[in-house]
């Protein structure tokens, strides 16, 4: 596969390829557990570095499918988690950290993210951050599913301009952040990490990214993760179990959608003016 991942920076200056692994619905099954380890390790074998996961996922089912996909090749692997807000405060923070590290059996994650707001200040939350950085416990922080209010506050508590990246909800069928929230991140560096870029499976039926995928001859789902790859500053995390797959969505970087392909989608997938929702 000789098209190599393009790559966006965190910023601290640590690059991060633009199609990274999700792992939301991994570690629900034992009976799957050794084919999702195996996909992800096949992920890391292509380029596709960046893990992302949760402890929410599967109660730390998910983190523990990681462990097993990194075991002897940890330095290979790029390892987002995140904390429930739950969890986020002050001493919540650090304790679910602990729990996360050890599930994932490393002693660093590598990017740490607030899951979504919760009833913890977010200078708490924050404060707990910068002391795992400081313990080495995690390479960086940031949030998920931040609107642009929510970032603008984030910015204003101590330290709070150290956020690395913003996890949101976007894909062609939810163009909600194009209108303010992804331009103003890219204005400010900060990276948004996209899930759900295929819809969850809705997107590939469509009978209009069929037509653009024949004619690049690829596949929809190739078509529908080029669309937002295109876009500087953004990186997106698919999810799948099987290698086969794997190796699809590794494949949308080569996809060069034309001025023809966009206006076509824009006119399918029109860019509504509202703001980003995750609900």
């Amino acid at each position: 596969m000789p098209d190599t991942i393009a790559t966006t920076k965190l910023p601290s200056g640590i690059a991060v390829p633009v199609i990274g692994q999700g792992t939301w619905h991994m570690g629900e099954s034992k009976k799957t557990f050794a084919d999702e380890a195996k996909s992800l390790r096949h992920g890391l074998d292509l380029g596709m570095s960046l893990i992302d996961t949760a402890e929410m996922y599967a109660d730390g089912g998910a983190e523990r499918v990681v462990a097993e996909a990194v075991r002897g090749r940890r330095d290979d692997a790029f390892i987002v988690s995140k904390v429930l807000p739950s969890n986020a405060s002050r001493e919540g923070t650090v304790k679910a950290c602990e729990a996360s590290l050890k599930r994932l059996g490393t002693d660093h994650i590598d990017l740490y993210l607030l899951h979504w707001r919760g009833r913890y200040r977010l200078s708490e939350t924050v404060e707990a951050f910068e002391a795992l950085k400081a313990a080495g416990k995690i390479g960086a922080w940031g949030v998920s599913n931040f609107d642009t209010d929510d970032m603008q506050e984030l910015a204003g508590v101590p330290h709070g301009g150290n956020a690395a990246t913003n996890q949101v909800l976007y894909n062609l069928a939810r163009r909600g952040i194009e209108h303010d929230l992804l331009p103003q991140s890219q204005a400010a560096g900060i990276p948004i990490m996209a899930y759900s870029p295929l819809d969850e499976g809705r997107l590939l039926r469509h009978p209009d990214l069929i037509h653009i995928a024949k004619a690049h001859q690829a596949t929809v789902a190739q078509v529908a993760l080029a669309f937002l790859i295109r876009n500087p500053g953004v990186i997106v995390i698919p999810k799948t179990g099987m290698p086969e797959r794997v190796r699809e969505n590794r494949g949308s970087v080569a996809i060069k959608l034309t001025a023809d392909d966009l206006a076509l989608l824009d006119n399918t997938f029109p860019r509504r003016q509202q703001r980003f929702r995750w609900k």
